[in-house]
């Protein structure tokens, strides 16, 4: 885990951004936030839980077109006075729908002695290619086209609305969500359950022989990132007011990959700033390097894999936290 002073510096100048960064680089960053709370998801799947989803982004577009079929009216919008079209409701069900999806398919992933390794992550990755093609033949939820015009957040109660139009108010509310999810996690991965989680992913069959339901801390694992990827997605096509096929697809569940590993796929932190470094210097590589910017994305990607195998991001913050504990000691 990244020390908690690092994490209390990363978030305070995030917290600070909105001043300094100007209208559109808040807005781009809102987007980011949520990218690298995505990355979180898989960082805790893939790198503490040692479950390699190559199909997370299924999760994540998946909570989007929840959130975006229930905000828009598409789906009971007049039940209950329109209580179905509240924020609160469409990330609740995005959330709920999505744990409920990853806890029938984990069962059957990991039971008995499940799939792992190339063999999960291939099917993983057909899953979410089936339900990408399904939304695009899906013409209720606007097929290949998407579905454009999705509600802003709106954090009304009892009557009184505050729908977040302008980029500082709707990037503090994404930035508080992630920052909650961080605590969380953080809390959770040093808990006695993240201990645990640390020798199923070591040794699976030895934790067994201890006593631990390696089926079952695997599943609950699976359905956590399965809610925040989700959390993630919903909250992404209310900032972006749009929901596309490609949230689901191959594409995205491969650049979350390449965001986690390079950041630092066992560090929760370091997943989320590889997140956000990536996508700020996408926008750079693609203006100096038009197309061939995903070939040097793919080159750092290889290049960190074999001389980082923990992480750009997670290699000096470990080293950084070996002599602190050095230093105490």
């Amino acid at each position: 885990m990244a020390p908690r002073g690092l994490a209390v510096l990363v978030f305070a100048v995030l917290m600070a951004f909105p001043a300094i960064g100007g209208d559109y680089w808040t807005d781009q960053l809102t987007r980011y936030l949520l990218f690298g709370l995505f990355a979180m998801s898989l960082s805790l799947v893939w790198g503490r839980g040692g479950i390699l989803c190559f199909g997370q982004a299924m999760f994540f577009g998946g909570g989007g077109y929840v959130m975006a079929a229930l905000t828009m009216g598409l789906v009971g919008g007049g039940l209950a006075g329109g209580l179905l079209t509240s924020t609160y409701i469409g990330l609740l069900a995005a959330v709920v729908a999505a744990a409920v999806f990853a806890a029938l398919l984990g069962y059957f992933l990991f039971w008995g002695k499940g799939l792992a390794g190339a063999y999960l992550a291939i099917v993983t990755l057909a899953i979410a290619f089936m339900l990408e093609q399904l939304i695009k033949s899906w013409y209720a939820l606007g097929a290949d086209n998407g579905l454009s015009g999705v509600p802003p957040l709106d954090l009304g109660a009892f009557g009184w609305h505050l729908e977040l139009w302008d980029p500082a108010p709707r990037y503090y509310a994404v930035l508080a969500v992630v920052l909650a999810v961080y605590v969380g996690l953080d809390r959770l991965l040093r808990s006695p359950f993240g201990i645990v989680l640390t020798a199923v992913k070591t040794n699976p069959d030895r934790a067994a022989f201890f006593g631990y339901r390696v089926l079952w801390i695997k599943l609950v694992t699976f359905v956590i990132g399965a809610a925040i990827a989700a959390l993630a997605g919903a909250l992404f096509v209310a900032v972006d007011e749009f929901a596309s096929p490609t949230l689901i697809g191959f594409g995205l569940s491969t650049e979350v990959l390449i965001w986690t590993a390079l950041g630092g796929k066992e560090m929760v932190l370091a997943a989320f700033l590889g997140a956000l470094a990536v996508r700020v210097m996408e926008g750079y590589l693609s203006e100096s390097l038009g197309d061939y910017w995903i070939l040097a994305l793919g080159l750092g990607f290889m290049l960190s894999v074999v001389l980082l195998p923990r992480g750009l991001i997670a290699t000096p913050i470990a080293s950084l936290a070996a002599r602190l504990r050095g230093n105490r000691r």
